[in-house]
């Protein structure tokens, strides 16, 4: 069945998959008979943009819809819709064709409803919505109106032709659409768990609604254990754990997920400060070197994390620079410095990191679990191949690009885990890296990237060919969401 799906105007790229994510969560797709299906079918209003809030979206049931409304963190509403139209002499044309068997059993005497005018685009005064209200007066309403807690909530949202200045996406026609809630986001949990008052922080803790889109990317839910190697201050696991997962992290740095800032201020206290249930394990450990057991396989359901690439942190491995070129052996810490010692790291280049990344994905995640990694690109198209890092065993489902700023952006890939880890696989994956490493430029290895990243406007510019950039080169629109 189509609904109307609103969508908040924040994340763009991320607002489809995110939904679809959620209804193969949800059991939208069938399994049996098309095991290869795992996108939904979209429309758009007519005139509008891509880009617009509005979308028709084709679910197999109302319930599934309702999950997937309420769980969403960027799907403002789904809605049963009774009618639209560019005037409201259209609406109430297409309100009255709808059938009776759809509106009739919300309308008895013994529900109560609410009417919520909305729009997009332009404000809407009090005085204004209550006359679009008494407009409605052809819907035969028998319930009481109740404010607070109504069984029924009916919305009426209308778009309109405002230009194409404004910091919206071009709409070309005024569309105007009534219908019945399914469900809706609880935008609540964002200022809960805004970071702003988190008890432990650390530079790159993750915001939390882009912690909270990825938990639901990997369909992150109770029974679920969820991995992040780069646990840090635990802001990803939050969000899983929000969600039911039980939850586990590892970091390379031992003072991080071991002391903190002292016993009141640490990774276990964030998740105390929340009332979630405290991770099975932190541990202290590298991703380059991981601790499992030779043989360990498909422990987890899902992976997330946001690797360090080198623009707020560099990575880090096991080993010092003799280490590494081989001057000096492999020590062992003596016992009576096993609790205070810190080891010795090196650089770790991001193509190393990635590698190890999708390594331990296909290994350690159960068939069907997911990955959810950050990547970082250079957004012009003539300094980096912006193809991604492929693994035999995993399979890409989504990329969601973030713009950062002129030259950069970070993509959100979600993979899939298709096909059992073995020794072929191994190899065929070391190859597969070999490539990607050979046909990327310099920065991925030498992790220049944050030079890159923050060097000066000017030299940019200059990069870029020595022009200003205009007013007018790209959507006004855009800088809205990031």
């Amino acid at each position: 069945m189509w609904y109307l799906c609103v969508f908040y105007h924040r994340l763009l790229d991320y607002r489809r998959p995110e939904v679809e994510s959620l209804a193969d969560l949800f059991g939208a797709f069938d399994k049996e008979t098309d095991p290869q299906s795992k996108s939904l079918e979209w429309r758009l209003p007519e005139d509008h943009h891509p880009d617009s809030p509005f979308h028709f979206v084709n679910l197999p049931s109302e319930q599934i819809a309702c999950n997937i409304a309420n769980r969403s963190i960027l799907v403002k509403g789904i809605y049963e819709l009774w009618g639209e139209g560019s005037s409201f002499e259209e609406l109430e044309e297409a309100i009255k064709s709808c059938p009776d068997e759809q509106k009739l059993p919300y309308l008895t005497s013994e529900s109560t409803f609410k009417i919520t005018v909305d729009s997009f685009g332009k404000v809407v005064s009090f005085q204004e919505q209550n006359d679009r209200i008494q407009q409605l007066s052809y819907i035969p309403f028998k319930g009481q109106v109740n404010l607070s807690h109504p069984d029924h909530k009916f919305w009426l949202m209308e778009t309109d032709n405002y230009g194409s200045n404004n910091g919206l996406p071009p709409i070309f026609r005024r569309r105007i659409f009534f219908g019945r809630e399914i469900g809706a986001a609880d935008r609540k949990l964002l200022p809960t768990y805004q970071l702003k008052s988190r008890t432990y922080l650390g530079p790159t803790a993750m915001d939390a609604e882009m912690a909270f889109l990825m938990a639901n990317q990997a369909q992150a839910k109770t029974g679920k254990l969820v991995y992040d190697p780069f646990v840090g201050t635990g802001s990803i696991l939050i969000a899983a754990a929000h969600f039911g997962a039980m939850t586990m992290g590892a970091d390379i740095d031992i003072r991080v997920v071991r002391d903190g800032r002292g016993p009141d201020c640490n990774v276990w206290t964030n998740f105390k400060q929340y009332g979630l249930p405290m991770p099975i394990s932190l541990l202290r450990a590298d991703n380059n070197l991981p601790p499992w057991r030779p043989g360990l396989k498909e422990v987890f359901d899902c992976i997330i994390c946001d690797p360090p690439y080198g623009v707020r942190a560099g990575g880090r491995k096991s080993g010092g620079r003799k280490l590494l070129k081989g001057v000096v052996g492999p020590y062992t810490v003596p016992d009576d410095k096993r609790n205070d010692h810190i080891p010795s790291t090196a650089p770790y280049s991001l193509v190393e990191c990635v590698h190890d990344l999708l390594d331990l994905a296909a290994r350690m995640l159960v068939m069907g679990g997911r990955l959810v990694y950050f990547y970082p690109v250079l957004r012009e198209e003539d300094t980096i191949d912006t193809s991604f890092p492929e693994h035999p065993c995993l399979k890409m489902v989504a990329s969601c690009e973030q713009i950062l700023s002129f030259r950069y952006s970070r993509v959100l890939l979600t993979m899939v885990k298709i096909a059992p880890y073995t020794d072929d696989i191994a190899e065929a994956a070391r190859i597969k890296h070999l490539e990607f490493r050979e046909n990327h430029l310099k920065w991925l290895e030498d992790g220049n990237l944050h030079s890159a990243v923050f060097s000066p406007l000017d030299l940019q510019l200059n990069a870029a060919g020595g022009t200003k950039l205009s007013k007018e080169s790209k959507p006004k629109y855009r800088g809205k969401y990031v």
